[in-house]
């Protein structure tokens, strides 16, 4: 199960739904569309569905392609995908909700529910959500293994897996593990006395009004949702086999549209529904033994780029990727659900930020100044003088025209930044809607321009 695992016309089919609160501008709603419809054409995926959540509300929600290719369904956006993996932050929630009726405790270790697993009496349900436990993974594999195309238990996967040496003493290294995950959701189920989808539903999901949430574990999704897809390189698309009944519990067994889980994402990120310790928790990096940072919480992924905090984590099974990204500082989320499993909808995510998150300052020179380029103009009290008398008229018509054929940016990313000769050089690489492009950029500390060079990418 990965955490981030019929070609459609450039002109896909698109269903919008009404946003309940101030829309996106036209601009961004243009420039959403246009990107996305540039990826999904790309990507040769069947479909993908979006979900903005921006000050609180889901602004923007959409999907584009085909749920189903037979027969031929077009996506909507109240069409429900598996999520996969993203399935672990609401188990991980769930375990804090108790932690919070005072039913266990995150520092319990294994062996309080269950002594016979390998370890339980080092290992703390804490190290299991966080992947720092060291039980082994039952699923690293990209496909469906012949074992999990059959039906199994929860305690049948325990008992062969979570059984097995550790692969690393607690808390001394991070490996992402489904098996811990499957632990943690049996002691939601020993300690609660309920079905875990059902006290994730009474806990979680009733609360916030996540209607439409349902169980993809023990049986496919529906004709009235997305059908799951696969391909082998660049071959034809083929419905992909569904995982046997009981492999996905706890570790990925959940399905829901995106403006569902837009829902989730804007209880978390506005610290609604849990209490302010089980925030701390989910907004914590783990650090191991080492002192190193894990860059993951319990349940989610926690980084700073550069200087702008990130929570997040995607999904990956067979036939579905998911992707789920929060800006807390912004109050933004974005998420973006596909029926393949070889086109990752992080991109996707990727490009919808670039649409509505505020740039950071470097960004957003580096951004008008490659506007300003496209129109054959720059504001030259950016640059240098070295760097004005670069930039002359026919470098800048040049740079017109040659930048012309790639059309308007999609995505800045800076690749890198490194100091040379009293100059801070900054790497960026720019997907545009035909190609890509790399920028050197270097510039002085007063925040003059030297230099922004811009060539095709490799």
């Amino acid at each position: 199960m990965r955490i981030w695992g019929v070609t459609l016309a450039a002109a896909t089919l698109a269903c919008a739904l009404p946003a309940s609160a101030a829309p996106l501008t036209a601009q961004q709603q243009h420039d959403i569309d246009a990107s996305v419809g540039e990826w999904l054409a790309k990507a040769g995926a069947p479909s993908v569905s979006i979900a903005v959540a921006s000050g609180g509300e889901v602004v923007y929600a959409k999907a584009y392609g085909k749920a189903r290719l037979a027969p031929d369904k077009a996506a909507t956006p109240t069409t429900r995908y598996a999520i996969d993996s993203i399935s672990k932050e609401f188990t991980a929630s769930a375990m804090l909700r108790l932690q919070e009726e005072g039913k266990l405790s995150l520092d319990d270790r294994v062996a309080k529910y269950f002594p016979e697993l390998a370890s339980a009496d080092q290992v703390t349900i804490r190290q299991i959500l966080s992947h720092t436990a060291g039980y082994r993974d039952y699923w690293p594999q990209d496909y469906v293994t012949v074992e999990m195309g059959k039906p199994t238990t929860v305690l049948a996967v325990l008992d062969e897996w979570a059984k097995k040496p550790l692969d690393f003493a607690p808390g001394t290294d991070w490996q992402y593990s489904n098996t811990g995950f499957v632990i943690a959701g049996a002691i939601v189920e020993k300690v609660s006395g309920q079905p875990l989808v059902e006290f994730l539903r009474a806990n979680l999901f009733a609360p916030l009004k996540m209607q439409d949430v349902t169980d993809a574990d023990q049986r496919a999704l529906g004709p009235a949702d997305a059908g799951a897809y696969t391909r082998a390189g660049n071959g034809p698309v083929r419905p992909a086999p569904k995982e046997g009944a009981g492999w996905l519990f706890a570790a990925g067994e959940l399905a829901m549209a995106p403006r569902e889980l837009a829902k989730w994402d804007i209880s978390l990120m506005a610290r609604a529904l849990l209490t302010p310790a089980s925030y701390d928790a989910l907004y914590t990096p783990i650090k191991l033994t080492t002192g190193l940072d894990s860059r993951y919480s319990l349940g989610l992924g926690v980084r700073e780029d550069h200087g702008r905090l990130v929570i997040s984590h995607g999904g990956g099974g067979s036939g579905f990727l998911s992707a789920n990204v929060m800006f807390p500082k912004d109050k933004i989320a974005i998420v973006a659900f596909t029926n393949n499993d070889w086109a990752d909808p992080g991109a996707v995510a990727q490009r919808v930020a670039f649409a509505v998150l505020p740039p950071t300052a470097a960004e957003a020179r580096a951004r008008a100044v490659f506007d300003g380029f496209r129109a054959g103009a720059v504001d030259r009290g950016q640059f240098t003088d070295n760097g004005n008398a670069y930039l002359t008229a026919a470098v800048l018509a040049d740079q017109k025209a040659g930048l012309a054929a790639f059309g308007p940016a999609r995505l800045f990313e800076l690749q890198g930044e490194s100091t040379r000769g009293g100059l801070r050089t900054r790497n960026w690489k720019i997907t545009t809607a035909k190609g890509s492009l790399s920028v050197v950029e270097r510039g002085y500390p007063d925040g003059k321009l030297e230099q922004f060079m811009v060539s095709k990418a490799d």
